[in-house]
């Protein structure tokens, strides 16, 4: 997915809001939720256990005292009016989906780490904001709106369950499968492919890679783990046979992985994906290559096809391997493995 731009959405200066906010507190809570929420000169968000060793108190007491210091700006009265800025965020994320994973929605909203603290801050305080936080199956996100995420997150489940571990689905494909099972959501959230793009990176069960294409994060194919994995997803992207030096290039050009070609050479000769098919030539055995040196190919032809002709020979090896004809003649001078019938046809010894 694009990464999302700025575009000045807020019209009010959030750290104003929350400075008009805080002065309801007495200091020791407002010295708390300043601690925790990064509020200060130099925006390092505490946990609860670093405050409370700062006051030699619990966690535990350090939680009842934020949550004290919410609640009393909450019974203010002061958000009702500094409500503005509460519905520019309400549109803000109805504007991402109505449901937006809590990385895109900062990153939405403001260029700055430090004014993003202070946005957090008055998400947690409006009550129109729900954020639910990340589990086994969903990145940490922010709704205005329970009935559409229930909606968003079974979807994304049931999309999760439609994808096998070896799957790489194109961006196009897995856009039209996710828009069947949302086609019950209103229209004005899924009108264009940006929403849809944005509800999948809250599941952490699908990613993208990084050639575009989708498939379960717990795959080798998005989450490649070395430089096999790299050189599967190169090959494949590339729809036909490769030198191993192009592909160590690509690995470097696309992955920004460092790649020494007698390494990747190697990789490509130990993992069994990967087909010699030439002179330094590899291909992929999904594709239907058959395995081994001509020699190999030209037995497991004559152990299918039976007694065959010299040219059909020399024809059905061109189409597995890039090599001369007068190197599949040689081979069929083994009378180890080969012999030729009276009838001009080769046999099997």
């Amino acid at each position: 997915m694009r990464k999302l731009k700025n575009m000045n959405v807020l019209q009010i200066k959030p750290k104003q809001i929350t400075k008009k906010l805080m002065e309801t507190l007495p200091e020791r809570a407002s010295t708390v939720v300043i601690s925790r929420y990064g509020l200060g000169s130099d925006s390092k968000r505490m946990t609860l256990e670093a405050i409370g060793q700062n006051y030699g108190i619990t966690r535990e007491r350090v939680r009842q005292i934020e949550n004290y210091a919410l609640n009393k700006i909450k019974q203010s009265g002061l958000i009702e009016k500094e409500r503005k800025i509460f519905d520019e965020l309400l549109s803000a994320i109805d504007s991402l989906g109505g449901v937006v994973h809590e990385g895109h929605l900062f990153e939405y909203l403001s260029t700055k780490e430090d004014e993003r603290n202070h946005i957090h801050l008055l998400l947690v305080l409006g009550d129109e904001f729900t954020k639910e936080k990340e589990d086994e199956h969903f990145s940490p996100r922010w709704y205005i709106d329970k009935y559409l995420a229930d909606k968003v997150h079974g979807a994304l489940l049931k999309l999760r369950d439609e994808i096998s571990e070896d799957d790489l689905i194109s961006e196009e494909q897995i856009l039209k499968s996710f828009s069947k099972l949302v086609s019950d959501i209103p229209k004005k959230y899924v009108s264009d492919n940006e929403t849809l793009k944005r509800w999948l990176m809250i599941s952490k069960n699908i990613g993208k890679n990084q050639l575009g294409e989708w498939g379960l994060s717990s795959s080798s194919n998005i989450n490649a783990k070395g430089m096999r994995d790299y050189a599967y997803l190169i090959i494949r992207q590339h729809g036909s046979p490769m030198h191993f030096a192009e592909v160590t290039r690509k690995i470097g050009e696309i992955f920004n992985k460092k790649a020494h070609i007698a390494t990747c050479h190697n990789e490509l000769i130990k993992d069994p994906r990967f087909v010699l098919v030439g002179r330094g030539l590899y291909a992929l055995k999904e594709w239907g290559y058959m395995v081994g040196v001509v020699k190999d190919v030209i037995h497991q032809m004559l152990e299918q096809n039976g007694p065959m002709t010299k040219d059909e020979i020399i024809e059905n090896v061109l189409k597995e391997r890039y090599v001369k004809e007068n190197t599949i003649i040689v081979n069929l001078q083994d009378p180890k493995c080969f012999k030729k019938t009276k009838d001009g046809k080769y046999i099997l010894i």
